[in-house]
């Protein structure tokens, strides 16, 4: 078994800002649902982008904001080493216009279809663990 040392919320953030790639995780039809994105840190704020028939804008359109959790690693199987990071927060979607073309021009998609769609997430709570290999 490796050791698990917790991170502190700077450390945390300093990783998830390292990594282009994470989980969403939120509730649809009252179920868990997760979703790959690739992501850019702005301040504490994890912001991603979407389509707005996608089921994440969708819910957060009808609330206004809903809580969600994010999480990203870097994980080296051989090594049994890494970091794991989650964050849960409150998702919106971003309105202000100036936000929306810096972002668009920061964040570009890794799939291809329209992302006509951007959502910031709150880093409310931040935890994290770093990995290391037995000693």
């Amino acid at each position: 078994m490796a050791p698990k040392q917790p991170l502190s919320r700077e450390r945390c953030l300093e990783l998830l800002a390292s990594v282009p790639v994470g989980r969403v995780v939120f509730t649809l039809r009252a179920l868990p649902a997760i979703r790959p994105v690739n992501h850019l840190l702005d301040g504490e704020t994890i912001i991603i982008r979407s389509s707005l028939g996608a089921s994440l804008p969708s819910t957060a359109t009808e609330r206004g904001a809903v809580v969600v959790a994010y999480e990203a690693d870097m994980i080296d199987v051989e090594a049994r080493t890494g970091w794991t990071v989650v964050v849960t927060g409150t998702a919106r979607l971003v309105l202000d216009q100036a936000l929306q073309e810096r972002y668009e021009q920061l964040l570009h998609p890794w799939v291809d279809e329209p992302m006509n769609c951007i959502i910031g997430i709150d880093c409310d709570l931040v935890t994290g663990y770093e990995l290391g290999a037995v000693r």
